[in-house]
């Protein structure tokens, strides 16, 4: 736990240092607790998720989790599963479905529906 707790907060104090150095992701540590964090990463353009994030499905949060993965590198990893996403493990079982036919407009349509319903902020 103590060594989590170190890792944790060096990589806390290198984003501190570099702020601005990606403008696609910002993350954001509980200021009572080093093991709670926010990351807040925005969807690639040219994506059905351009303009939101939402829940994902990625093995590197599950099982095949190492300690070379940064917290900078997990929201890395979520972009390029954004950008080119695996049919084969999918959190939504429909856009796996879509994308294993062939189907790219559906499932581009699909994900950009869910995108708006669940991963934009509300206007009004």
């Amino acid at each position: 736990m103590q060594a989590s707790r170190a890792r944790l907060f060096k990589e806390y104090k290198e984003i501190q240092r570099k702020k601005v150095d990606d403008p696609d992701i910002q993350l954001v540590c509980d200021d009572s607790n080093i093991f709670k964090w926010i990351a807040l990463i925005k969807g690639p353009s040219e994506t059905p998720y351009d303009g939101g994030t939402g829940e994902i499905c990625l093995d590197i949060l599950k099982n095949a989790w190492s300690p070379a993965w940064t917290l900078q590198s997990v929201c890395r990893a979520i972009i390029a599963l954004m950008t080119h996403p695996e049919p084969d493990s999918p959190l939504n079982c429909d856009s796996g479905n879509l994308l294993h036919s062939g189907d790219i407009r559906g499932y581009q349509l699909m994900s950009r529906m869910y995108t708006r319903l669940a991963a934009m902020p509300k206007k009004g």
